[in-house]
């Protein structure tokens, strides 16, 4: 069966290094964005250059009709999804009582939501085949919270809570479902936090750095392969020994 991988949020940072490892592993990948459609045409260009097949489609994973659009549209360039890597993901640090409404929903309609369509509109294929990958990505701070983080750790959390599920539902049609959990990744998303502040983070992690995106897709590349086809319902930590 031809190896296709649907990677959201993947025109930078995590989701791009995933995207690029996936391609080199033999995938046919859509890169999926909702911004930065020049970081996901030079992704793309870059793959096809390197002879890989991949595409981007810009789609905001929290609108189900956008997300089904687009599964249509790898379905018709480069097949049925056998991988899912939910990647897409927003944050901002602010006390929970300054807290609007807005942005609380907002964040799990992106985090959560997201997660939610994407899975619903890949699934009736691989419940058909009976084959299947589905791989979430959390947070350290969704498995132990954080102070002014805690919508983004709510959403994390709740990813959690979906894989574990999800992956007991979905075992019995040979469909697995994991997660990785990252620590402190040097990505832009981490970067509004100054150098200060990631200096001391990286001072306290055991290995005395910072995670890279890299470090993530080698995870979500195990995940994702034949040596974890007895692995379903996990949640895959990946931190530096940052959380003790």
């Amino acid at each position: 069966m031809k190896k296709v991988a649907l990677v959201t949020g993947s025109s930078r940072g995590i989701g791009r290094a995933v995207a690029r490892r996936l391609a080199r592993e033999g995938y046919a990948v859509c890169i999926n964005c909702i911004e930065r459609e020049d970081k996901a045409e030079e992704l793309t260009a870059e793959l096809r250059e390197q002879g890989f097949e991949a595409m981007y489609y810009r789609a905001d994973v929290s609108d189900s009709g956008e997300v089904r659009a687009m599964v249509r549209a790898v379905e018709e360039t480069l097949g049925n999804v056998t991988l899912l890597v939910n990647n897409a993901g927003i944050a901002r640090q602010c006390l929970f009582q300054d807290m609007t409404e807005e942005y609380w929903r907002h964040i799990f309609d992106v985090n959560l939501g997201g997660a939610f369509n994407t899975i619903q509109a890949v699934l009736p294929h691989m419940l058909h085949e009976h084959s299947g990958c589905i791989i979430n990505t959390s947070s350290i701070w969704g498995m132990h919270g954080a102070s002014c983080e805690v919508a983004y750790s709510s959403t994390k959390h709740a990813l959690i809570g979906l894989t574990r599920s999800l992956a007991q539902e979905l075992a019995p049609s040979r469909i697995r479902v994991n997660c990785v959990a990252p620590g402190v990744i040097n990505t832009d998303m981490v970067q509004v936090l100054g150098k200060e502040t990631l200096d001391a983070l990286a001072e306290d992690t055991p290995m005395g750095r910072l995670g890279t995106p890299e470090d993530i897709a080698a995870v979500v590349s195990f995940l994702a392969s034949d040596a974890a086809e007895f692995i379903t319902g996990q949640v895959i930590c990946s931190d530096g020994g940052f959380m003790k």
